[in-house]
């Protein structure tokens, strides 16, 4: 069962701070939406072959990558909050132990 542990590590994984309070309501609506899902272990599901779209007709609707013009490094690059050497400059992800 979903317990206080479980979600404090998914807060760490997610890199989310919760007050106690906080973690009390979400540990009661994990525990809700878990109970509601584990519905579906009660549906029959004999003889139904697997499918991965619900709609046997389904379609891509994208379009086809087209090659356009490309934006000047300077113009790309004015629009990111922080660059340097020519890069964008992003957060770390990971940190060091």
């Amino acid at each position: 069962m979903f317990d206080e542990k479980e979600l404090e590590k998914l807060a760490h994984l997610s890199r989310i701070e919760c007050s106690k309070e906080e973690k009390e309501l979400f540990l009661v609506s994990l525990k809700r939406v878990i109970a509601y899902v584990q519905l579906l272990d009660e549906v029959d599901t004999q003889g139904v072959d697997p499918c991965s779209h619900v709609l046997e007709s389904h379609v891509n609707v994208f379009r086809q990558d087209e090659i356009g013009e490309l934006l000047s490094r300077d113009v790309f690059l004015a629009n990111a909050p922080a660059h340097i050497g020519g890069m964008i400059k992003v957060p770390p992800v990971m940190k060091e132990k």
